[in-house]
């Protein structure tokens, strides 16, 4: 497990690094700032009202006396999709997005 963490603590900054300095290139220092922290925002406002709606959702669960197993397993993917969109850098912001979107999966489905 260790080594997978260094190796992931070790590239992730790399790839950010490269990402900025590409976006950077093409846009200037001031665009690719602005919309480091637009994403940040965006970011937390999806997460936190994500958020709050799993929060009423497990209430109303436990009110009906039944277990809250889906929504218990949307917010630890809401917390990882917060701690993503709040890390500076595009491609941590994509993985961010990408856990927030309802997938689809056969058989199960995010609601």
């Amino acid at each position: 497990m260790f080594p997978i963490l260094l190796l992931m603590f070790i590239t992730v900054p790399v790839i950010e690094i490269a990402l900025f300095i590409q976006v950077g290139g093409v846009l200037g220092l001031w665009p690719t700032v602005a919309l480091i922290l637009l994403t940040a925002v965006v970011g937390a406002s999806l997460v936190r009202s994500q958020g709050l709606q799993t929060l009423l959702t497990v209430q109303q669960r436990l009110h009906q006396g039944e277990l809250p197993a889906q929504q218990i397993i949307e917010g630890v993917m809401l917390a990882v999709a917060g701690v993503l969109l709040l890390t500076p850098g595009f491609m941590t912001d994509a993985m961010g997005m990408a856990v927030l979107l309802p997938w689809r999966v056969r058989g199960w489905q995010s609601s």
